[in-house]
């Protein structure tokens, strides 16, 4: 069964959050269990963003969370944010391409 996490954040630093996710996916290349990811801006809510991250179990996922670049990412996500961020740790029970 697949995992998705989904964070939710407030940030006036889009541009500094972007490098951030660019400096990650470089720096953990071949170790994060991730296989993808959508970064999404709420349209009526400026300032307000949605990550989904999608890995292949909740075991792969937290074998990510436990990788240093992910805890140093996290760490410099929440000074880029305007408050702490929400996380969502979902099991997939039903994906359909439609």
């Amino acid at each position: 069964m697949s995992f998705v996490q989904v964070i939710e954040f407030d940030t006036q630093r889009e541009e500094d959050v972007q490098r951030l996710m660019d400096e990650w996916r470089e720096t953990t290349a071949g170790e994060s269990t991730a296989t993808h990811t959508t970064l999404t801006r709420e349209h009526g809510r400026p300032g307000h963003y949605v990550t989904i991250v999608q890995f292949p179990s909740y075991e792969e996922a937290m074998r990510n969370s436990r990788l240093p670049e992910t805890d140093e990412m996290s760490r410099r996500m929440q000074e880029l944010c305007d408050g702490p961020p929400r996380f969502l740790d979902l099991d997939v029970i039903r994906d359909e391409d439609l």
